[in-house]
């Protein structure tokens, strides 16, 4: 089953980080993936822009409208994703755990809601 660990941290989780430390935290993350690629659960990982970079958009009554974004009232914000391949959420979990980034904020596991396709038995 996939899963999606989405990465959320404070900004100020990494802004008070010394060079050095952004290079140790980086090295640990790739590291990470490798163990994952490894261990057949690494299906994609990216890390994100800063939100002040996303665009927000919407159709309504057929209409696209779009906003700077996000601003959700938080103190957290999105960083980045790892979608995995794990067994169950208990592994799935376990996997997250094992994220660099869950030091300094929180990770978001998440099942991948698989559409129903004529491929996977559906309509």
């Amino acid at each position: 089953m996939k899963y999606v660990c989405l990465v959320h941290f404070a900004p100020e989780a990494l802004s008070s980080l010394n060079e050095e430390e952004k290079r140790a935290l980086d090295a640990r993350s790739i590291a990470y993936n490798e163990e994952l690629i490894a261990g057949g659960h690494l299906i994609a990982a990216e890390a994100l822009q800063s939100p002040d970079s996303a665009v927000l958009v919407k159709v309504r009554g057929g209409k696209v409208s779009t906003t700077d974004g996000p601003f959700a009232e938080t103190k957290e914000q999105l960083g980045g994703f790892i979608l995995i391949e794990a067994r169950d959420l208990n592994e799935a979990i376990r996997v997250a755990s094992g994220i660099p980034l869950a030091a300094l904020g929180t990770i978001e596991v998440r099942p991948i809601y698989e559409i129903p396709t004529p491929e996977r038995g559906g309509p």
